[in-house]
């Protein structure tokens, strides 16, 4: 346990060793929540917006199936055009 002062604007020092362990550098950002009478800090990365889609539940967990199938040896991969035309039917023989 580390015990810290709040000082001037209501800034804490976070301990060294904690930046370390948690590798956390100037300008990470950090959520803040009380919960319970605790203040609680956790380490987050911004999205920039244009980029949230792809952190949607919808868009996760269908990635995640995706991922399965790849697993699964379910999709099929082409090597060429030429291949994946034959893999969809559209190849001209």
């Amino acid at each position: 346990m580390v015990i810290v002062e709040i000082k001037k604007k209501s800034q804490v020092t976070i301990p060294a060793q904690i930046l370390k362990k948690l590798n956390l550098r100037v300008g990470d950002l950090l959520q803040i929540e009380e919960k319970d009478g605790r203040i609680i800090l956790t380490p987050v990365i911004a999205i920039p917006k244009e980029q949230a889609w792809f952190y949607s539940e919808k868009w996760q967990r269908e990635e995640a199936t995706v991922e399965k199938e790849i697993q699964e040896g379910k999709l099929l991969v082409a090597n060429s055009l030429e291949e994946l035309f034959d893999d969809l039917g559209l190849s001209d023989e």
